[in-house]
């Protein structure tokens, strides 16, 4: 399965326990340059790879988003996540706490991250860790975090929830729709760790959150 410029792959997967050849399918789709539509524990997203400067470059096409967008680095776990952003004593028992789960953590980048990912003046980026089985079976065989960002057009109020929808909408525009089911409209709660107190920026599907 290669990055294709026309009609997407619709590829059904288990909720619980996804097929794990279609998994490796689309992460050799990710590889080779693919951006996807997949499903979270908080709603659909859509992802790349982290190095895929077109794939960058088509989601904020698709959602029409400017270079003050917070991108988000989805990883496999907590040992990756430190890869690719400083996290201080207390910010490290908070987040650890809270994960996995529907939390997006906007910190301070390290060098491992491509420069074009970062907010242009903080330096900083988005980092979570899922609590779902397709994306964590996908995290799992890719070996690096997924550059993705909440499948919310432009002009909508919620993301899209439904696959089917979800590939009527956008298979000129992506590679792959993976439905595993609906996922529910809540994006992840999303907040700003990067400063000396932290900063609710986006009140979602996380709740409970202790500084």
């Amino acid at each position: 399965m290669a990055a294709t410029t026309g009609t997407a792959r619709y590829v059904e997967l288990h909720p619980r326990n996804p097929q794990r050849r279609a998994v490796l399918a689309t992460v050799d789709l990710l590889r080779d340059g693919g951006l996807i539509a997949y499903p979270t524990d908080s709603c659909f997203a859509l992802g790349c790879a982290v190095g895929n400067r077109e794939g960058l470059d088509r989601i904020r096409t698709i959602r029409r988003l400017d270079e003050r967008h917070h991108f988000t680095l989805v990883c496999r776990d907590f040992a990756q996540l430190g890869q690719f952003v400083r996290v201080s004593t207390p910010v490290f028992r908070s987040v650890k706490a809270a994960t996995p789960g529907c939390y997006t953590f906007i910190l301070p980048a390290t060098k491992e991250v491509p420069r074009r990912l970062l907010h242009p003046r903080k330096r900083t980026v988005g980092v979570r860790i899922p609590e779902h089985p397709v994306a964590e079976a996908l995290l799992a065989e890719l070996g690096e975090p997924l550059l993705s960002s909440t499948l919310l057009l432009p002009g909508t109020e919620e993301p899209l929830t439904s696959g089917p929808e979800i590939y009527d909408r956008l298979s000129h525009q992506v590679d792959a729709v993976l439905d595993s089911g609906e996922c529910g409209t809540e994006p992840t709660t999303v907040v700003d760790l990067s400063g000396d107190e932290p900063v609710l920026v986006r009140q979602g599907a996380g709740e409970g959150f202790r500084w």
